[in-house]
C-alpha cells in the first residue's frame, strides 16, 4: 500500500538546483524550448511528454510563479503545485499565490475500494489523491472527475 497525499488544482512546477521552473507539455506540433529536461519519459498512446523549462524573471508569464516562489520560507529542490489567486480560477481558495509541496499534505483514506474512494471523494474538498509507493518513485493519482465527480468551486 502507498502513502495518500492531497492532489491539488494548480500548475505544476519544480524547483532544481534553487532555479524555477515550469512544466511544458510536448505535444505534437509544439517546439521544445532550449534546455528543457524531461519529467519522464513520453507516453506512447496519448504522446503526452512533459518537461521542465527554466522560468524567467523578464517572462510576464510567469510572474504569479515568482511571486509564490520569492515568498517560501523553506526552499527545496523538488516538485511543488503553483495555486493562488490568477492560477487555475483559484479552486483551492487560496489568498495570494504558494508553492505548495508535492506530497506534502497525508490523507487518511482507509478503504481503497472503488466504493470507499467515490465515497471520500464526494466528501472531501480536493481535486484528488495521490498515492505513492513506499518503496520507489511510483505514483498513482485518482480524481474527483475519474468518477464522475464535480467540485465546488
Amino acid at each position: 500500500m502507498g502513502v495518500a497525499t492531497r492532489k491539488f488544482d494548480g500548475t505544476s512546477c519544480a524547483i532544481i538546483g534553487g532555479e524555477l521552473y515550469k512544466r511544458f507539455d510536448l505535444k505534437k506540433g509544439r517546439v521544445l524550448p532550449p534546455n528543457a529536461i524531461a519529467c519522464q519519459e513520453p507516453d506512447e498512446k496519448s504522446g503526452h511528454h512533459p518537461f521542465w523549462v527554466k522560468c524567467e524573471r523578464e517572462d510576464k508569464s510567469n510572474k504569479w510563479h515568482f511571486v509564490a516562489f520569492d515568498a517560501l520560507v523553506n526552499m527545496e529542490d523538488g516538485t511543488y503545485e503553483l495555486c493562488g489567486e490568477k492560477v487555475q480560477g483559484n479552486p483551492e481558495k487560496i489568498e495570494g499565490h504558494q508553492l505548495i509541496r508535492h506530497g506534502s499534505e497525508k490523507l487518511e483514506v482507509t478503504d481503497l475500494s472503488f466504493e470507499g474512494l467515490r465515497s471520500y471523494l464526494e466528501q472531501a474538498d480536493i481535486e484528488g489523491i495521490v498515492f505513492h509507493h513506499k518503496d520507489d518513485d511510483r505514483m498513482c493519482k485518482i480524481r474527483k472527475t475519474d468518477f464522475g465527480i464535480k467540485r465546488n468551486r
